[in-house]
């Protein structure tokens, strides 16, 4: 098949982060497993952080003053070109270093491929993609694994570091924080509009932007002391990683959904029952933690993204120097709602 004439996302039933295990699946599988931090496991003492908050890499102690960043991420393609679902699939994993304030060193590719069905020379595309990704960074493919699959998959493993004094966790975030989103929403809505045949060009090509750039900022986010929490927005949505947020730091929130950032006019795509799988998953999981004066922003809140926005809790005092560093890269949006100490819900309106 030649490489102009392929439709990737047609051989994947899920698109991009939206391809995900749903949280609750997920807890029950990792629960029963016994895995993660809390084993008691050789080396254990030296793993600052591991499973238990759902953060975006594993890190270790590599020395006194520095932690060693770990991460993998692969998905079923998002988009149709494999340059580009390479490279938006090593964007998304690079990313989860960024999350965390770090700074990506090298990665390793993860490559499934239905090799009866696809021509290698459209594999041999998506590795440019990720390469360029890779390269964009200054980090280079250092090897990886490859798998014949029903499904095209790809992602990277990625390595990091940063300082002790600057990692950034899920964990941390304070009541009074102001919070703030890089990027808008809508990507699981629209990806799904491309395998539907439904979207704009102009709509692709704002969603393939945001697709594309890497969240390096979280590098000097992470320098900034009143930065208390910071994870990036992806398959669980917007609410699903909020939530996680808000459990790990012991606070609930509340929201301004009208300055929620969107990529476009979603509406016509939703009326259009453009609404990927993940999104009914994330919403039946956290449902139940949203007040209902934000039900009717469901398709908003739960539809996952991929290589989605930072969400960062920042304390009023640093709000400035947070908010001239976003501007400085055009990723500066209204804050999106504060952390609070009470309220029925875990996410709730103002």
């Amino acid at each position: 098949m030649e490489i102009e004439n392929i439709k990737l996302t047609s051989y994947s039933s899920a698109a991009g982060c939206g391809c995900k295990i749903d949280s609750g699946r997920l807890k029950n599988i990792l629960s029963e497993s016994k895995s993660g931090v809390s084993s008691k496991s050789v080396n254990s003492e030296k793993l600052l952080v591991g499973n238990e908050n759902n953060e975006d890499a594993a890190a270790y102690y590599f020395d006194e003053k520095s932690l060693l960043l770990s991460t993998i991420d692969f998905f079923t393609p998002v988009v149709d070109d494999p340059y580009d679902f390479g490279y938006i699939a090593a964007a998304n994993a690079i990313s989860d270093i960024y999350a965390m304030g770090g700074k990506p060193i090298f990665a390793l590719s993860v490559l499934g491929w239905p090799i009866k069905d696809i021509a290698e020379s459209v594999a041999s595309k998506v590795m440019q993609g990720a390469t360029d990704a890779c390269s964009s960074v200054n980090i280079m493919i250092a090897g990886g694994h490859s798998i014949e699959n029903k499904e095209p998959i790809f992602g990277l493993s990625v390595n990091g570091m940063v300082s002790y004094e600057n990692v950034k966790l899920n964990k941390g975030a304070k009541s009074g924080d102001v919070l703030y989103l890089t990027k808008a929403l809508g990507a699981g809505i629209l990806t799904t509009a491309i395998k539907k045949g439904l979207i704009l060009k102009e709509d692709y090509e704002i969603l393939l932007l945001g697709l594309k750039k890497i969240n390096s900022i979280g590098f000097e986010l992470g320098k900034i002391k009143g930065v208390h929490a910071m994870t990036d927005v992806t398959g669980f949505g917007l609410a699903g990683h909020l939530i996680e947020m808000c459990l790990a730091s012991n606070v609930k929130t509340k929201i301004n959904a009208r300055n929620l950032p969107l990529l476009t006019d979603l509406k016509p795509y939703i009326e259009k029952d453009s609404l990927p799988g993940g999104l009914h998953k994330n919403w039946k999981n956290y449902v139940d933690m949203i007040d209902e004066s934000l039900h009717g922003y469901k398709e908003i809140l739960a539809d996952p993204q991929t290589n989605g926005g930072l969400l960062i809790a920042v304390d009023p005092s640093a709000a400035s120097d947070v908010e001239a560093l976003l501007f400085s890269v055009n990723q500066l949006f209204d804050p999106i709602g504060k952390m609070v100490s009470t309220g029925e819900k875990i996410i709730s309106g103002v």
